[in-house]
């Protein structure tokens, strides 16, 4: 999705508040500004992002850390919708869907990788 994180990250730190600014290319190359805040944080364990502005009309990101014996487990639940009523019910089946999915297995790959 070309995601170009616009925020400058000072620090590790992630707090309940928090604004990120990106641009993404979700259809298209067309590159789109979109901001979410961070509104839970579980200091090493959860933390959540709920978008603000941007492609969908609702995203709400949940990420979870458990620890386990082969290092940490990483889970993510997402509740989204797509704007356009049916227009974007028929895009999801077309082309969302297998494009979310094709990022969170790109990051599985690069995490399992590199941890």
């Amino acid at each position: 999705m070309g995601f170009i994180v616009l925020t400058e990250m000072t620090d590790d730190e992630i707090y309940e508040g928090m604004l990120i600014d990106y641009y993404v290319s979700p259809l298209f190359g067309i590159k789109m500004k979109w901001q979410t805040e961070i509104t839970h944080v579980d200091f090493q364990k959860s933390f959540i992002d709920f978008q603000k502005k941007g492609p969908y009309k609702l995203w709400n990101h949940h990420h979870e850390f458990f620890p386990n014996d082969e290092g940490v487990l990483m889970r993510d639940t997402i509740d989204y919708e797509l704007p356009m009523g049916f227009l974007g019910e028929i895009a999801h089946s077309l082309f969302v869907k297998k494009k979310l999915e094709h990022i969170f297995d790109y990051r599985f790959r690069v995490l399992s990788r590199l941890f």
